[in-house]
C-alpha cells in the first residue's frame, strides 16, 4: 500500500471517528513488542510500521523478545512502569490465551493491540478478545493462506504434471517445511497446502501427493526452534537430497514451505545440488512459500521459485498505525477497529468479533499481481 493511500485512509478515519487521531502525539508513547526481529516477514512489517508511526508524529519504541515469552512479559512490565500509554504486541507464544492474559494483566488497563500472531488457540476463539474491551487483534484469517497455497499448487501441478513427475511413476513426491508446531498459521498452512492441492489433483484424475519419506508419519519437517528459518529448511533439504535424488529414482519433486524464508532455504539446498539455478537449462523443482517477501519475489522473478501467498506487510502496518493513532487520540478501540476495517477492501472484521481485523492474503506468482 502506497504511503499516499495510507494518508488518505488516515484522513478518512479521523473524519469518521470525529476525533483528532494525531492530536498531541507527544502525549502518546507507543511500545511495540516483536516476538523476534529476525523474522523475515515481520522485518518488512516493522519497517513499514516505523515509517507510518514516524509520519504520524507518534513517539514509539520497538522491543525484541528474541523468541522468548518471559522476556516479552518483562519488557511489557518495564514499558508500563516507564510511562508508555499504548502497547502493540506481537505475542511470542502464538495461540496461547494464557500468555495473552499475562500481557493484558501486566498492561494494567492500558490499551493493548495484538497483531500477527494469534492470541487464542483452536476452541478458544473469543475467550480473550471477548472478555477484554480494551484490546484488539490485527492479523490474518489463518486458514486462508493454506487454502490459497493449496489451490496454487494444485492448479500448477495439473498444468505441468508430466514435467514435474521426474521419475515418471505417475505421482508427485513432496517435502513440507513447517515453521512452528503450535502456531495456528503454520498448522493450517501445513494442512490445507496439501489437502487443497490433493482435491484439485483428484478432481482432475491425478493421484494425491505422496510425502517423500514414508517413515515420517507427521509428513513435515519442523524448524526445531519454531523460527520458520531458512537455515532449518536448508539443513533439512541438504540431508534429504543425500538420499533422495534422480539417480536413486526417488527425487523430491515439489517443496511446500510455511513461509518464504523456509522456501528460500530449500532453494539454496537445491541450487547446491544443481537445481533451480534460473539459467534456463537446469531442472527446476517447484517451490511454494507464504508471505511474498522481497527475496521471494526476486526468486520468482529469477525463475528459481514458483509461487507464494502475499501477506500484506504494508497493509498490516497501516491497520496497526491507524488503530494506534485513533486510540491515542481518544477513540474507543472497537470504533477504531471498525473504521480501519471499512477503510479498504483488504481489511475485514472477523465474524463474531468487534475488535478483530483481518488483513486479506493474495496469491503471488509474479505475473500481473
Amino acid at each position: 500500500m502506497k504511503k499516499i493511500l495510507a494518508l488518505m485512509l488516515t484522513l478518512a478515519m479521523v473524519l469518521a471517528l470525529g476525533v483528532n487521531a494525531y492530536a498531541e502525539p507527544a502525549a502518546a508513547k507507543i511500545a511495540v513488542f516483536w516476538y523476534a526481529f529476525s523474522d523475515a516477514y515481520l522485518s518488512t512489517v516493522r519497517a513499514a510500521l516505523d515509517a507510518d508511526l514516524q509520519q504520524a508524529g507518534i513517539e514509539f519504541q520497538n522491543f525484541d523478545a528474541n523468541n522468548n515469552q518471559g522476556t516479552q512479559l518483562e519488557q511489557v512490565q518495564t514499558a508500563v512502569t516507564n510511562g508508555f500509554t499504548v502497547l502493540v504486541v506481537n505475542l511470542v507464544t502464538s495461540g496461547s490465551a494464557d500468555a495473552a492474559e499475562q500481557i493484558i494483566e501486566a498492561a494494567n488497563g492500558l490499551p493493548v493491540i495484538f497483531f500477527n500472531r494469534a492470541i487464542e488457540g483452536d476452541g478458544e476463539e473469543n475467550t480473550v478478545l471477548g472478555a477484554n474491551a480494551n484490546i484488539a487483534f490485527i492479523g490474518t484469517d489463518a486458514p486462508e493462506a493454506g487454502h490459497m497455497q493449496g489451490k496454487m499448487i494444485g492448479d500448477f501441478l495439473v498444468a505441468n504434471y508430466d514435467a514435474i513427475d521426474l521419475n515418471g511413476d505417475g505421482q508427485i513426491s513432496y517435502a513440507m517445511f513447517m515453521g512452528d508446531a503450535a502456531n495456528v498459521e503454520a498448522i493450517y498452512r501445513t494442512q490445507y497446502g496439501v489437502e487443497d492441492a490433493n482435491a484439485i489433483l483428484t478432481a482432475n484424475g491425478k493421484p494425491e501427493l505422496v510425502y517423500f519419506d514414508a517413515n515420517n508419519s507427521d509428513k513435515y519437517q519442523l524448524d526445531p526452534n519454531g523460527a520458520w528459518s531458512s537455515a532449518a529448511a536448508f539443513d533439512f533439504m541438504s540431508v534429504n537430497l543425500a538420499g533422495y535424488s534422480e539417480a536413486n529414482g526417488n527425487m523430491i519433486e515439489l517443496i511446500i514451505a510455511n513461509n518464504d524464508d523456509m522456501a528460500i532455504g530449500s532453494i539454496s539446498a537445491l541450487q547446491s545440488a544443481g537445481y533451480n539455478l534460473g539459467d534456463g537449462e537446469s531442472k527446476k523443482i517447484p517451490v511454494f512459500g507464504v508471505d511474498a517477501t522481497q527475496p521471494a519475489q526476486d526468486a520468482i522473478a529469477d525463475d528459481t521459485m514458483t509461487g507464494t501467498v502475499k501477506q500484506d506487510a504494508e497493509g498490516m502496518a497501516y491497520a496497526i498505525c491507524a488503530t494506534v493513532a485513533a486510540v491515542a487520540g481518544g477513540a474507543e478501540i472497537a470504533d477504531a477497529v471498525a473504521t480501519v476495517a471499512e477503510s479498504n477492501d483488504i481489511f475485514s472484521i472477523a465474524e463474531g468479533f468487534t475488535n478483530k481485523v483481518f488483513v486479506a492474503y493474495a496469491p503471488f506468482t509474479g505475473a500481473a499481481e
